[in-house]
């Protein structure tokens, strides 16, 4: 065989050698670098700002009590009823009573529309000192159409301490006041009258200081507002009447 053919086949084994090893090194390199960098390790992210977190434990609200859980630090007492008095310009009581009924029981029929429709007779206890007439409102606040007022007699003089029976329906009557139209729209005295079951009527009496500039047949409307600002006491008598 020729020399030359010799020496190039064996340069050509030299050849194929170096190649492999070239494979086998690039291999292991490359398997060096993979490992280092661990399986399945993602880009590297764009660095973020780093939140801080706060080192003391937020705490929570505290809950609102419940009803149950509240102390109040002192117990809140209902408003007293005003006691009227004398010199504190409160209305002061005073009493008014009947001989035909006592408060609470029923009305005699005599004193209704069902008998002879006259007024009761009443009596009243001395007013607060300064008074200087007398108002009588008769009512009956159970009427299915509101309030019904039964009788409206004012400047009832300060001196009186009492009604007889059957007080006449003038307009000036001899007893003295003046009388003002009901709601019947008549002047004078109209007994209980109910459509049906148990009514209250209510007769209150006023102690003014003054005398009402008011003529005969004014309303009770009228009457309660020239009454403001002069009320010393006020007296109730209430009874009863039924169907």
């Amino acid at each position: 065989m020729d020399p030359l053919c010799l020496r190039g086949e064996k340069w050509g084994g030299t050849m194929r050698t170096w190649a492999w090893q070239a494979v086998v090194w690039t291999g292991l390199i490359l398997l060096f670098v993979t490992g280092c960098a661990g399986p399945g390790q993602p880009p590297e992210a764009s660095p973020t700002t780093e939140v801080a977190l706060p080192t003391e434990a937020v705490q929570p609200t505290e809950a609102a009590p419940t009803p149950e859980e509240v102390q109040p630090t002192e117990e809140v007492q209902p408003p007293e009823e005003a006691q009227p008095t004398e010199e504190g310009g409160e209305a002061m009581a005073f009493e008014l009573t009947s001989p035909a009924f006592a408060y609470g029981d029923p009305i005699p029929r005599r004193y209704t529309c069902d008998g002879e429709d006259v007024s009761p007779p009443l009596e009243w206890t001395d007013p607060p000192e300064g008074t200087v007439s007398f108002a009588l409102i008769m009512d009956d606040p159970d009427a299915p159409m509101g309030t019904w007022d039964h009788w409206v007699l004012f400047d009832i003089p300060a001196d009186v301490r009492s009604l007889p029976e059957g007080v006449p329906p003038d307009a000036d009557p001899p007893q003295g006041g003046r009388h003002g139209k009901n709601s019947w729209r008549r002047l004078g005295y109209g007994g209980p009258c109910p459509p049906g079951g148990t009514h209250r009527y209510f007769f209150r009496l006023y102690a003014l200081d003054t005398t009402l500039d008011l003529p005969s047949g004014a309303t009770k409307g009228d009457v309660l507002q020239a009454m403001e600002g002069h009320m010393l006491g006020q007296a109730e008598l209430m009874g009863t009447y039924g169907r």
